[in-house]
């Protein structure tokens, strides 16, 4: 908190600076937010971060994308006679015109305007949120398809490339630090046998099959701003990962993390199964906005998608299961298998449902 004074002062915020809150959402960056008072006693609030250079290497790269992605939106919005400041975020200027202020000591800080009456949720408390924030997640796709994604920077370099995940799940089998393989036999050849998967939506990127787009990465529920009123998504946030990619990479991480029936380390797996009811409306939503732009060949495998993010994220756990849970963080003795088992579980709840997740799109189509 001693720094935000000076970092502070950076900014070209408007009013009187009255206090800072921290802000406890979120595992990496610092987030503050920030009150200012207003002629008339008004009050309005700003959101202030520091970004962490330990995840994020380029900040600058990273910030180059935002405001790039931030700028078409805008417009677009206003083409469609929107809200910008309700419906995208909006990067405050330092006061020499930057899109982040670099302090001396090396460190990256960067300012929004705070979007208010919305709030994020951690979890699926109402399932109509859901149906909005796959129309939320639809609707940021459309307006930046248009957009050029090869513009963009790649700031986590193969992210949702699930073959270069699969050499590095092999490496980490052969390499056995942990000496922990011997214990999860069932795990290792349970993604073996899936191996042929792993090349799918990779394959298509590159024969030109289907198309690359402008994608989020991190398609939680909690990185969509839910209206208090209307209950409606009105905005994404959380850019720090858009770059080039597949829309089907987002549509299967959202299904991946919001149609579980349980946590993502639930270590009851008889408790863990892909809600049906929970796909049904996160496919609506999405699709009511997204099926304008989306190719037939991506329409195809939007089901397949949640199977496939899902045995990705499986694997990194996995990986890291036997690497020693260097990347992860974990609160438990095999916390990151406990992990692992759990998307595998839904892997093959999703097997099984893979029909009726196909039927449920093309329904979605119709409607």
């Amino acid at each position: 908190m001693e720094r935000l004074p000076h970092v502070i002062h950076q900014f070209a915020f408007e009013g009187v600076y009255l206090d800072a809150e921290v802000c406890t959402f979120g595992h990496i960056n610092d987030t503050f937010v920030l009150r200012f008072q207003q002629p008339g006693n008004q009050i309005r609030k700003y959101v202030l971060q520091y970004i962490n250079k330990h995840v994020f290497e380029d900040p600058a790269k990273v910030m180059a994308n935002i405001q790039a992605v931030t700028s078409h939106l805008r417009s677009r919005i206003e083409e469609m006679g929107g809200d910008p400041y309700r419906e995208t975020i909006n990067l405050i200027p330092t006061l020499n015109g930057a899109p982040y202020y670099l302090s001396p000591e090396g460190d990256y800080w960067r300012a929004y305007y705070y979007i208010e009456g919305a709030t994020t949720y951690q979890t699926v408390e109402n399932p109509k949120h859901f149906y909005y924030a796959g129309r939320a997640f639809g609707q940021f796709q459309k307006l930046l398809s248009d957009f050029p994604a090869d513009s963009l920077h790649e700031t986590i370099e193969k992210f949702h490339d699930t073959r270069k995940r699969y050499h590095d799940f092999l490496e980490a089998v052969a390499a056995d630090r942990c000496d922990r393989a011997k214990d999860v036999q069932e795990e290792i050849e349970f993604v073996k046998a899936r191996k042929a998967d792993t090349g799918v939506i990779v394959d298509l990127i590159a024969a030109g099959e289907i198309p690359l787009r402008v994608t989020h990465n991190d398609t939680k529920l909690d990185n969509i701003m839910i209206d208090d009123v209307t209950g409606k998504g009105i905005c994404v946030i959380d850019l720090d990962t858009v770059m080039p990619g597949s829309a089907l990479y987002d549509f299967g991480d959202s299904i991946r993390f919001g149609a579980s029936s349980a946590p993502e380390d639930e270590p009851d797996l008889s408790k863990v199964w892909m809600d049906m009811d929970l796909f049904g409306e996160f496919t609506k939503g999405y699709l009511s906005a997204a099926k304008e732009f989306l190719t037939d060949t991506e329409i195809r495998y939007l089901a397949f998608s949640a199977k496939l993010i899902t045995l990705e994220c499986g694997m990194r756990f996995l990986t890291d299961h036997l690497n020693g849970d260097v990347y992860f963080r974990i609160h438990r003795p095999n916390h990151n298998l406990d992990r692992a088992s759990t998307q595998f579980k839904l892997v093959s709840d999703m097997e099984k449902k893979m029909d009726q997740m196909e039927a449920v799109v093309q329904a979605a189509l119709e409607e």
